[in-house]
């Protein structure tokens, strides 16, 4: 008799899961991966402390940990640090490649102003490995009402520039005609202002990192540190207030991927220009 079921009937199991199990995959730079959960689909532009970076297609980079839920050319993966203390160099929070266990170099006798202090640290905080490699010093000014007085003051010139950059230097403010007293002034030459537009350092900080799509709108005549605390929900009726929404703000930065690229081209533009050879 023939036997339809075969020699064997538990040799075909028809519960068994017919899931694609993932493979373990390092994780190595340009590669091209998808998390599976939002469907963001880029190339490895970073890894580091147990992240990766992705870039998409438009220039959009999103952080995620490395482990399960990535698709590798379709195929499910966990990713896993890269092979090898070289896989891929460590970077900065700038995003250089870092010099490891290096020591400060002495300072050069150029420098960089900030308007104030928020600036200067938000500075340091991402460009300070590469300030303190090429022995650039950053000091904030408390404001640019005086900057032409200051500059004179300092008296830029061969071997000795100076860069600084401004807050809300759009065309036709008060930061603006700053500025052009500045270059058409003695030591122009040797001297670079730049700015951002942006009422305040704060704004140069990507409003997704506070959980917001945007930075809230402030009417004019009210402080606009306080209007944004205020909008914001955070406590607000003293300085003691506003340091603390600073510190808030700067905690949530990681790296030059939390700022805004308006900030982040001229800062690079001022330390680029104040550590040229002199001339």
């Amino acid at each position: 008799m023939n036997d339809r079921y075969g020699p064997d009937i538990l040799a075909r199991d028809p519960h068994r899961s017919k899931r694609v199990l993932s493979t373990e995959q390092p994780v190595e730079r340009d590669m091209v991966v998808e998390d599976a959960q939002s469907g963001f689909v880029g190339a490895v532009v970073r890894i580091e402390r147990g992240r990766v970076d992705l870039e998409d297609r438009n220039g959009r980079v999103r952080s995620f940990p490395l482990g399960p839920g990535f698709l590798l050319e379709g195929k499910p993966v966990i990713l896993t640090a890269p092979r090898g203390p070289a896989a891929v160099p460590a970077r900065t929070a700038s995003g250089s490649v870092a010099v490891p266990k290096v020591r400060a170099r002495t300072a050069l006798a150029s420098r960089i102003y900030v308007e104030g202090r928020h600036d200067a640290e938000l500075v340091e905080q991402v460009w300070g490995h590469d300030l303190r490699v090429e022995g650039v010093v950053v000091e904030h000014l408390g404001g640019v009402d005086d900057l032409a007085a200051i500059v004179t003051d300092f008296a830029p010139g061969p071997g000795r520039r100076l860069g600084v950059l401004v807050d809300h230097l759009v065309a036709g403010s008060k930061e603006s005609r700053i500025a052009d007293a500045v270059r058409r002034g003695p030591g122009g030459t040797h001297t670079l202002v730049v700015g951002h537009p942006y009422i305040d350092i704060w704004q140069a900080v990507k409003p997704a990192r506070l959980g917001v799509a945007a930075w809230p709108d402030v009417p004019r005549g009210v402080d606009w540190k306080h209007g944004v605390c205020e909008a914001l929900g955070w406590p607000h009726a003293s300085q003691a207030d506003i340091a603390g929404a600073w510190r808030r703000i700067r905690g949530r930065v990681r790296d030059w991927t939390d700022l805004e690229p308006a900030l982040i081209g001229r800062v690079e533009e001022l330390i680029d220009f104040v550590t040229q050879p002199a001339r």
